[in-house]
């Protein structure tokens, strides 16, 4: 039994995967933080553009 544990304690074939899997997991917190603060950047300059648009009711100097 303890020539067991010693062989568990020793073996490194599943401790590859867990590094990747760790690794995997903090490549797609970093992509879900960066896309949530992509989506909110576009989402403020559409509204800003949106609301100079609508807000001006004569079109911009030279373009007339």
């Amino acid at each position: 039994m303890l020539q067991r544990i010693k062989e568990l304690w020793t073996d490194e074939a599943g401790l590859t995967t867990v590094e990747y899997t760790l690794l995997l997991m903090l490549i797609v917190a970093a992509c879900v933080t960066t896309w949530g603060q992509l989506g909110s950047a576009v989402d403020t300059q559409v509204s800003s553009v949106t609301d100079t648009m609508s807000g001006s009711s004569s079109p911009p100097a030279g373009c007339e």
